[in-house]
């Protein structure tokens, strides 16, 4: 296997970053530093270092889905003591595993958060280029009028640019409030408040339900469970893996 692909499949660094720390010289093999790309290795049998440290390599990899509760941080430690996704999977860390979220969650918001030891796959389903789209929805203040539909689906401009959603519908309408299903590939903080925002319909409450072709269902807050192998080979299939 060659060996940037073995480090990110151990959780170092996605395998573009990897391919830099081997040209940077900081990779060695069996005691000798690696000097070219596309070297080839037994991850059963060889002894990889960073820096000095060596990856602990693992064949086996991981790959949960997670709902993050509401008010939780999407980190595996927090400095000041509150709730966080690592206090779910605390007992595996415990074990060795090395686990990191794809993406994040803002902490009032809650849903489908993805956790693997891959780091090449967590890297392409947060790069926007690889177009993996993640579906909300969204308790938002006030009637949503078609108009609105219209302009997200054509683009708005934010401080930081422009932001077109991928598909916008009405679920459910009330008298002083709506709920709506927003799905987009768009990776910026805080990017789906800050779009109902801008077109006047603050978000009350808002939940992500799905990642690329991984749903939410009806998974419970604070439950974790492993991704079946069609889930795995579909999100594989989707960042040309």
């Amino acid at each position: 296997m060659r060996l940037q692909k073995v480090l990110a499949q151990a959780g170092v660094a996605s395998r573009r970053v990897c391919e830099q720390m081997i040209d940077k010289r900081r990779v060695e093999v069996n005691g000798k530093i690696v000097t070219t790309q596309g070297m080839r290795i037994d991850p059963s049998t060889a002894v990889v270092k960073v820096d000095g440290m060596r990856v602990m390599i693992t064949e086996e990899l991981v790959h949960l889905a997670l709902n993050k509760p509401r008010g939780w941080q999407s980190t595996m430690l927090d400095e000041l003591g509150r709730p966080c996704v690592g206090d779910l999977v605390a007992e595996r860390i415990a074990s060795g595993q090395r686990l990191f979220h794809v993406g994040r969650l803002d902490a009032e918001t809650e849903g489908l958060l993805l956790l693997t030891n891959d780091g090449e796959l967590a890297h392409r389903l947060m790069h926007p280029s690889y177009k993996v789209q993640k579906t909300y929805l969204a308790d938002v203040e006030g009637v949503v009028r078609r108009s609105v539909d219209r302009a997200l689906e054509a683009g708005v401009t934010l401080d930081d640019g422009p932001v077109r959603v991928d598909a916008f519908s009405v679920v459910d309408a009330f008298d002083k409030s709506t709920l709506v299903k927003i799905v987009l590939h768009e990776g910026r903080k805080h990017i789906v408040r800050r779009l109902l925002e801008h077109v006047g319909h603050p978000v009350t409450r808002l939940v992500r339900t799905q990642i690329g072709s991984v749903h939410l269902g009806d998974q419970r807050p604070g439950t974790i469970r492993a991704l079946n192998r069609q889930e795995v080979g579909a999100l594989y299939k989707e960042v040309g893996l």
